[in-house]
């Protein structure tokens, strides 16, 4: 008989996420890996919707004014912090629109909701 010994990955995730996060934090970091600087946007974008989001709920922007400006400051950040933060080659991530997209639509969802919930919550009855 045979006993084979199952191979146990040395890296917990949490490793992984600790390491990350703290080249997201780092500028100039180096980012051979397109899916894991993608992944940093993406969850930059998911924090920025929820405080967006509270923040146009507790003080009462409506309308399409609060809208449009959630996607210019959005984007003004993820632009800011992977060209002048990070200095990245956003070619090397499929162009300066892949970036941009990268997990905007779920933001907005995010915000929507946040908005919505807080802005009921405080603003009416």
């Amino acid at each position: 008989m045979s006993t084979k010994k199952k191979v146990v990955d040395k890296t917990p995730k949490e490793a992984t996420l600790m390491t990350t996060f703290l080249k997201s934090i780092s500028a100039s970091s180096s980012w051979p890996d397109k899916d894991e600087f993608l992944d940093v946007v993406y969850w930059m974008r998911q924090i920025m919707g929820l405080a967006f989001g509270l923040i146009w709920g507790i003080f009462p922007l409506n309308g399409i004014l609060a809208i449009l400006l959630f996607f210019v400051i959005n984007s003004l950040i993820v632009y800011l912090y992977y060209n002048t933060f990070q200095q990245v080659d956003e070619e090397e991530f499929g162009g300066v629109g892949e970036i941009l997209k990268e997990g905007l639509m779920t933001s907005f969802a995010t915000f929507l909701v946040s908005w919505i919930i807080m802005f009921s919550a405080i603003h009416h009855s």
